[in-house]
């Protein structure tokens, strides 16, 4: 074998090397990103999760085209982490957590179950329900109030949470309109990882706002903080009034 044959056979066997190398490192890392992908939502390969719908409101029996299109969103991010989805209605959905992962999607006006989880596990949270002018469907949460400004400013609740760690998260997603359930929805897919590396597998409740919504619609997203500390506090009791001191003479013993 010559110096010029020598040279193209190790020349060809080092590119197979390296591409090989190459393909193995680039299928650790994907593998890699998802299992974290299916950690940090709770879907491991061929698990079963819930996704809870609420109902349009004033049509009974049917979904708000933007809560179906959030469901949508999660199910393609169901699909990529190998799961399967089940999908039922807020009112039979009549069972506990933390054996699968759960999707809730819509407020507690008209999702009971996401009524159940806010008064179970995010006590500090508070919604206005009924009523009319500036404080319809506003949000409190702890001494802050989150007030809707109909397709300028709408707020929503992106919350993950775990009752232990060995258990299946629940996430919710509890907006002011059915486009912020939507936006959250794209939030959580879109910035995953950003939320892994900062809360990892913990539980979190954000509150996220949703900008001009008649003109981008769910895409322009501001991160209004990260509430968790105050939306699982439990509401203080208002404080019990003084006492009105009696008047001179008639005390106790008077």
């Amino acid at each position: 074998m010559t110096d010029d044959v020598r040279n193209i056979v190790l020349g060809v066997i080092a590119a197979g090397i390296s591409a090989s190398l190459g393909w193995l490192a680039r299928t650790y890392l994907l593998r890699r990103r998802l299992r974290r992908k299916q950690a940090f939502f709770g879907l491991p390969t061929h698990s079963e999760c819930l996704l809870v719908v609420n109902r349009y409101a004033g049509a009974e029996g049917s979904v708000h085209r933007h809560d179906v299109f959030a469901l949508l969103e999660l199910s393609a991010l169901i699909k990529d982490c190998g799961a399967k989805a089940q999908i039922v209605t807020h009112d039979v959905a009549q069972q506990g957590f933390g054996d699968r992962t759960e999707f809730c999607v819509g407020g507690p006006t008209t999702n009971q179950r996401m009524a159940a989880h806010l008064r179970t596990l995010l006590p500090g949270v508070q919604v206005t329900v009924g009523g009319s002018g500036p404080d319809r469907v506003a949000y409190r949460i702890g001494p802050e109030r989150y007030r809707m400004e109909r397709g300028t400013a709408e707020y929503v609740l992106l919350a993950r949470l775990t009752g232990n760690q060995e258990a299946r998260p629940v996430f919710l997603f509890c907006g002011q309109r059915a486009i912020t359930n939507q936006a959250a929805a794209r939030y959580v897919v879109r910035h995953h990882e950003k939320l892994l590396r900062k809360h990892g597998n913990k539980s979190f409740c954000l509150l996220l706002k949703v900008v001009n919504s008649e003109a981008y619609g769910p895409d322009v997203v501001e991160l209004v903080g990260d509430v968790t500390r105050a939306a699982q506090a439990p509401v203080p009791a208002d404080p019990a009034p003084a006492p009105v001191p009696a008047p001179d003479g008639e005390g106790e013993g008077g």
